[in-house]
């Protein structure tokens, strides 16, 4: 496996944390000012021309943390501080493993980076849901939603395998 089968990035094996063996990881995080979410609209495939939070592969020698921030920069040209981990899910079918944080965006200094059509801060209520690119970060951003309602900041845990759903008619 050379690229990611749900961002297009490039992939990296790495051990992740709690892990014995080397897996594909996803790092990624919700980064938000002000109440609005850092989003990036996608310049790459797959799903390209749709919505997602800066994320992408880890580079060996990084934490988990490290690519997250990195991921951010590179992405929506945005520095950003990581947070507590938001979620883990499992994509199984993509053999994957996608880790989301909180993040907060001091300032409200962001671009398009090369894999981004453009980068926007939205308030929860105008988030894309129809145009996310991927399960995965619609879990998360959900969570992320659900936690800001309550208060409390959770750990998620999720598994999408679409080797188990039945084949669509045409």
């Amino acid at each position: 496996m050379k690229f990611c089968e749900e961002c297009g990035a490039a992939v990296q094996l790495a051990v992740p944390a709690g892990d014995n063996l080397p897996r594909f990881v996803c790092t990624g995080c919700v980064p938000e000012h002000e109440d609005r979410i850092l989003l990036c609209r996608r310049a790459i495939e797959p799903r390209r021309g749709f919505w997602t939070v800066p994320a992408g592969f880890m580079e060996n020698g990084e934490t988990l943390q490290q690519a997250a921030a990195r991921e951010s920069h590179e992405e929506a040209l945005a520095e950003v501080t990581i947070g507590s981990l938001l979620a883990i899910v499992h994509v199984l079918h993509a053999e994957q493993v996608h880790v989301f944080f909180r993040a907060q965006l001091p300032a409200a200094r962001y671009g398009a980076g090369a894999e981004s059509l453009e980068v926007t801060l939205v308030a929860p209520a105008d988030i894309p849901w129809n145009d996310i690119a991927f399960r995965s970060t619609d879990f998360a951003l959900r969570r992320y939603l659900e936690d800001k309602a309550t208060g409390v900041e959770r750990y998620h845990f999720h598994t999408f395998d679409q080797r188990l759903q039945p084949a669509r008619e045409s």
